[in-house]
């Protein structure tokens, strides 16, 4: 079922996710797709449990930063002028540890990160 994005945007509302028995994802050549919910078939492998870990352990941690830390790790993705809020370059950071690439982006944003 497809229903154009600028109707639901009209509403205030840009459904993307579950919702109920439908998934939704945003399209830009058809809008807003919705689907038939696709439940797993088979449990997680190990190698994916451990990956969601990561991510968790990653959101814990930014979680735990007081307030200034993360206005900072925002400030320096604006400043930076990547295309990514300061959570997802924080998270970005804890999943690779990318020393020299985290060091242009501190370059770039004259700020100190790590």
């Amino acid at each position: 079922m497809q229903i154009p994005h600028h109707t639901l945007r009209l509403l205030g509302f840009n459904a993307t996710g579950d919702l109920g028995p439908l998934t939704a994802y945003t399209s830009s050549r058809a809008g807003t797709v919705w689907f038939p919910k696709s439940p797993p078939l088979k449990p997680p492998s190990i190698h994916q449990l451990r990956q969601m870990d990561r991510f968790r352990f990653a959101a814990r941690a930014w979680k735990a930063e007081n307030e200034e830390t993360r206005d900072r790790w925002h400030l320096a993705a604006h400043r930076a002028r990547l295309v990514v809020h300061g959570y997802t370059l924080y998270v970005w950071w804890q999943l690779s540890r990318d020393r020299p690439a985290m060091r242009t982006i501190e370059l770039q944003s004259g700020l100190s990160l790590v």
